[in-house]
């Protein structure tokens, strides 16, 4: 893996991971244009530049992770259906993240959705704070994006707006959600892949890593703000703009696969 393309998947995970747009399905065209095989680094790159992203989130809203510990018992009971299912399901998840077509029409049905979200969902209750009957059920809906292609970040915050919180709250909910979520699914698969991390290719994983960490930093605070102003319709076109690529991209033959 070059410097560049190193930082191109970077600023990809930065940008994609937060936003309701799935950031499996971008890292499968971007590895297809680029031609990148799927060696063991790549994975554990992939993996690893994670949990930048993840620093991003506890370091834009710090003041939030400082608060009582009820603050972590919600993120931990939202955090449990996916821990659950992901322990029961992990083989039948990586099975589904090999089939390109699911990715590819999982967007396009995700955006769809988003394209008349804010129709369904657009009486938001006065009380915006979060009961842990609120946080579970944020959970559940979760789990549903352990279907690649359908968005953890969707997910979540379609889950949140269902319980009548507003755009903005469900956003940040996800958002702080991300954090032990993401953190032990990249850290589980990272344990194997860690051994093809070596003193010659560190370098180039903390570099990815920086470049992760300032790219959601400016994703996530750019979403807060559109999100709050425009809603969700535009990342519903652009869902599924992405999805018919891929299948376009399958069609001419590219092998877009990340095994």
């Amino acid at each position: 893996m070059s410097w560049l393309e190193a930082i191109i998947i970077a600023i990809v995970e930065g940008i994609t991971e937060f936003l309701p747009i799935s950031s499996t399905g971008h890292m499968i065209i971007t590895q297809g244009v680029m031609g990148l095989e799927s060696s063991d680094f790549i994975k554990a790159f992939i993996i690893n530049i994670q949990f930048g992203a993840i620093l991003s989130v506890v370091v834009l809203y710090w003041k939030r992770f400082l608060q009582t510990m009820t603050f972590y018992y919600k993120l931990f009971v939202a955090f449990i259906p996916a821990a659950v299912i992901g322990l029961l399901a992990g083989d039948l998840i990586d099975s589904l993240l090999e089939n390109v077509y699911v990715v590819a029409i999982m967007l396009i049905l995700g955006g769809i959705v988003l394209i008349f979200v804010d129709k369904w969902f657009n009486k938001p209750s006065e009380d915006q704070s979060i009961s842990y009957p609120t946080a579970f059920k944020i959970g559940l809906y979760q789990c549903i994006a352990m279907i690649p292609g359908v968005s953890r970040s969707a997910a979540t915050i379609i889950g949140g707006m269902t319980q009548k919180l507003n755009r903005q709250t469900a956003a940040e909910f996800s958002f702080f959600l991300a954090v032990p979520t993401m953190f032990a699914a990249s850290g589980y698969k990272l344990t194997q892949n860690y051994k093809s991390i070596t003193p010659e290719n560190l370098d180039i994983l903390i570099v990815g890593n920086i470049v992760a960490f300032i790219v959601a930093l400016i994703a996530i605070k750019t979403f807060i703000n559109y999100l709050a102003k425009h809603g969700f319709k535009m990342f519903g076109y652009y869902r599924i703009i992405v999805g018919l690529a891929i299948l376009i991209f399958m069609a001419l033959g590219f092998d877009l696969t990340i095994d």
